[in-house]
């Protein structure tokens, strides 16, 4: 029981300290926020709304990472460095996959909602 609350702590203090120090955890805690609501009157089922709102969640969860990635590279060498240049690529790569599957979700139930499939 110690352990999960330790881990519940650690989640919170990443979280907190990724809001505070990243405008894109911030943007897309807001677009979480906003899909709540959002997804009940898009969504054609709760299902549908349940996924359009976890495909929200699924691009934080990725920009999460990619910012652990840029910070620990950071912390390796704030010079210039080919490699770790691509991996930073490579993370933000990643986000914009997220970013596109989460808006093709989107655009799906959208259409869903309007009857045009």
């Amino acid at each position: 029981m110690l352990r999960l609350w330790k881990a519940t702590l650690n989640s919170r203090n990443g979280l907190a300290f990724a809001i505070r120090s990243e405008q894109a955890i911030r943007e897309e805690i807001f677009a979480l926020l906003v899909s709540v609501p959002l997804a009940w009157l898009i969504g054609a089922t709760t299902m549908r709304a349940v996924e359009l709102v976890c495909a929200v969640a699924f691009v934080l969860v990725v920009e999460l990472l990619n910012t652990s990635v840029e910070k620990l590279a950071d912390r390796l060498t704030m010079e210039h460095d080919k490699q770790i240049g691509q991996v930073k690529d490579m993370g933000s790569a990643a986000v914009g996959v997220a970013l596109l599957m989460a808006g093709a979700f989107w655009i799906f139930a959208l259409v869903e909602r309007l009857g045009m499939i």
